[in-house]
């Protein structure tokens, strides 16, 4: 397996929130890797889904989601649902490799387990149940790169909603999982979960013994146990952490804040369009049980040189091409990919016009959702018509 990479997800919760829950990922993925975002409606299906490298059951129905992901895989590294549940996924390297628990051998990957859970989970609670299930039943496993296929890995995850967020992390089949319902948490790529464990798979302690992970002696710490460490010590969580921390403080944490830590260049949460690693897209969620829940994507890389873009489940949303790939070519840069690479390359103020774009969008966005009613139709068109701008910029 190939050493971290990194990623990092964000989640900050009342007290120190004035509207619900807020949420953010950056999705560090290979060079010249797409990532699109897509839209896909709610539906009944009762034949199996094909994932990325295998089937899995078929559930019935599924929830309209909204997704930000590599164009040549089934699953998303991050994305919302109609409900207003978010999850985010992160790589992770544990000590046990071998067998079922292989991550070269094609099964689900972290990014169908992500697509899944939103595709059926009605909470962050459900959501959390139904990958636990289905990674229990099926495994995870198989290349994360359609560029290089020794990219392999098991999984952490952040899974949130209005009023509550999870952290899972995963070695194998095996899983231990944290609730936080208030103040910041962050993943990266490395475990984080200790000693203070609300859920985990049957028998992880007694398999933890059986493979010389844990001598069965004192109170059992899940990131000692599957990475060797006591607590996580990486420089990327660290760093977010006490991003968080400083951001957080006002107790006034909103969208805006968790724009500026995924643009953090220093801390390197934040990575260049010429990076080995870039960040290839970025989310930010708010999350509220009063009024619509709001979905910021940049479907480009680099936050820092990219606008983020709002969109609210409606009951006829509809979004741009301009942010999907071919169906020719799924490997193949989308139109706002392309116009947006060209524009960093030749500098110019297109950056920081379309950074007022964003800044009156929230402003304007914030003053609508006041006052809205139970039509959201207003909102069909949002991301659509933000892209499309976005276009003509570049144009």
């Amino acid at each position: 397996m190939r050493g971290p990479q990194s990623c990092d997800t964000f989640v900050v919760l009342p007290p120190l929130t004035q509207h619900g829950v807020v949420f953010g990922k950056n999705s560090d993925r290979p060079q010249g890797e797409v990532q699109e975002v897509v839209y896909v409606p709610a539906s009944e299906c009762s034949e199996p889904v094909k994932c990325t490298y295998i089937e899995v059951e078929a559930a019935g129905g599924t929830k309209a989601v909204i997704l930000s992901k590599p164009g040549w895989m089934w699953g998303a590294e991050m994305g919302a649902n109609e409900c207003g549940v978010v999850i985010g996924n992160e790589a992770v390297w544990t000590t046990d490799n071998e067998g079922e628990h292989d991550p070269s051998v094609k099964r689900l990957l972290g990014m169908d387990l992500v697509r899944l859970g939103l595709e059926r989970g009605s909470t962050a609670t459900h959501a959390l149940e139904i990958i636990t299930q289905l990674l229990e039943k099926y495994g995870q496993g198989g290349p994360c790169s359609h560029i290089d296929p020794n990219l392999s890995y098991h999984n952490s995850f952040l899974i949130a909603d209005p009023t509550t967020a999870w952290v899972l992390e995963t070695s194998g089949k095996h899983w231990a999982a944290v609730q936080v319902t208030s103040g910041y948490r962050n993943i990266s790529n490395v475990l984080t979960i200790t000693t203070k464990i609300d859920r985990k798979s049957d028998g992880l302690e007694d398999y933890a013994k059986s493979k010389g992970l844990w001598d069965g002696e004192g109170e059992f710490n899940f990131c000692e146990a599957f990475s060797g460490e006591k607590k996580p010590g990486d420089k990327r969580y660290l760093a977010g952490e006490k991003l968080l921390a400083k951001h957080s403080s006002s107790n006034n944490f909103r969208e805006t804040d968790m724009f500026t830590i995924l643009r953090d260049k220093h801390s390197e949460i934040c990575r260049r369009c010429d990076a080995p690693f870039p960040t290839q897209g970025s989310q930010v969620s708010t999350l509220s049980s009063s009024r619509p829940s709001v979905h910021w994507f940049t479907a480009t890389p680099d936050p820092s040189v990219s606008v983020y873009k709002p969109f609210i489940f409606s009951p006829n949303a509809v979004i741009s091409n301009h942010t999907k790939c071919p169906d020719s070519d799924k490997t193949a840069p989308h139109t706002l990919y392309s116009l947006h690479s060209e524009a960093v390359k030749k500098g110019g103020d297109v950056q920081s016009l379309l950074r007022t774009m964003e800044a009156d969008c929230v402003k304007e966005l914030d003053a609508v959702l006041v006052n809205v009613g139970e039509d959201l139709s207003e909102f069909d068109e949002l991301l659509k018509d933000c892209v499309e701008t976005e276009v003509k910029f570049y144009r």
